[in-house]
């Protein structure tokens, strides 16, 4: 049952409302869907802004993109999937998030109502609430009531949707729970052989149309089983999705948040969602300069664990002068602020100022003139 109405309203797995004043259904949809004809996709080009500089910056959602979050046991994914259904936005454009949670305790549950209704971002959202106590056949159902809910605002309404979908891992084990229990062929470790095909009749509903004016973009968030990237769940995610956010564990315990490790991440649409008109002139060469020198700073911190700092020259000490200032100021952001494009953007100048003007060869000229801070090195 859909309608404008769900907006700012929250329903358990199977897409009944809880509690709230109950509103009069306008169409009936199958939670299944229908795959968009490849032929009348439109090819995704729009910037979406999260507030969150290693992602904006350095993996840039656009609109009609799948961008998975690849997480562990305790790593705060809960945290960053509240803090990116408050801050999403896609440039004054009407814009609503559909959250669905699948397999999640109760104390999740109220974590996430809690902040969405004390931060105002409810009167936006569509919240769809599975409980790990609830049974293992509603977590099947429970992503397509959302993306079913989604497909609505975005192609009946003309609205841009994204939806944030946790945990898919979840949902996966619901899947296996229910294979074997119908007695099937296990796959690799004992997942239904059908699962890759599973998982992309969920993914693939993310996109746009031609001819409609709405999109939905979608972030799964999936908890690596003991951390491994290899295991089924993330690996198909990976072959079907276009790349993925990764949380570190090593930045999480030296207390950095959001704990996102901007090297193994990876969008692979972000080329045409960034640069004049979109995000800014400079987009491109702020990310790929941020890349590289942060990459030549976790080589020389190897490298100094062990020959010691004494050997390294003394370009060399301004990159690790640049890491240490990278991951403060840049990555460890925190839960609550908000940065824009144009902030992130301003930062990353200001964190590449540190180093030589000679260094910074993936940077265009006429940029290096115009936005770093110290131009004259």
């Amino acid at each position: 049952a859909l309608s404008k109405k769900m907006l700012g309203k929250s329903f358990d797995g199977m897409g009944r409302q809880v509690g709230g004043e109950k509103f009069a259904a306008k169409v009936f949809r199958d939670v299944n869907g229908s795959a968009i004809n490849p032929a009348s996709r439109r090819k995704p080009s729009d910037f979406i802004q999260t507030g969150i500089s290693t992602i904006d910056c350095m993996n840039t959602l656009v609109r009609g993109q799948k961008l998975p979050i690849f997480s562990a046991s305790g790593l705060p994914h809960n945290e960053l999937a509240a803090q990116i259904v408050r801050q999403a936005s896609a440039g004054g454009e009407d814009f609503v998030v559909v959250f669905a949670a699948m397999g999640i305790t109760f104390e999740e549950a109220r974590f996430f109502m809690n902040d969405f209704k004390k931060t105002g971002a409810l009167k936006n959202s569509v919240v769809f609430l599975n409980l790990a106590s609830d049974p293992s056949v509603e977590r099947i159902i429970t992503p397509r009531v959302a993306l079913t809910t989604a497909e609505y605002f975005a192609f009946d309404l003309g609205m841009h949707v994204l939806v944030v979908l946790t945990d898919f891992t979840n949902y996966c084990e619901a899947l296996r729970e229910i294979s074997a229990a119908r007695s099937e062929v296990p796959g690799r470790r004992g997942y239904p052989g059908y699962m890759y095909t599973d998982l992309a009749s969920n993914y693939e509903r993310a996109g746009m149309v031609i001819g409609s004016k709405g999109s939905v973009t979608q972030i799964p968030i999936l908890s690596m089983p003991a951390g491994d990237i290899t295991h089924p769940v993330p690996d198909l995610t990976g072959y079907i999705t276009e790349g993925q956010i990764v949380l570190d564990g090593g930045l999480h315990k030296r207390g950095f948040t959001p704990p996102i490790n901007p090297l193994p991440s990876l969008s692979r649409l972000m080329n045409a969602g960034i640069g004049t008109g979109k995000t800014r002139d400079d987009h491109s060469s702020v990310s790929d300069s941020l890349y590289a020198a942060y990459a030549r700073a976790l080589e020389l911190r190897q490298l100094v664990s062990v020959v010691g700092e004494s050997s390294l020259s003394e370009t060399d000490k301004l990159y690790l002068r640049f890491g240490e200032a990278f991951e403060t100021k840049f990555i460890n952001q925190g839960f609550t602020k908000n940065r824009t494009i144009k902030e992130t953007l301003s930062l990353g100048w200001e964190l590449l100022s540190v180093l030589p003007r000679t260094e910074l060869k993936k940077a265009k000229k006429i940029y290096l003139d115009k936005y770093l801070k110290n131009k004259s090195k």
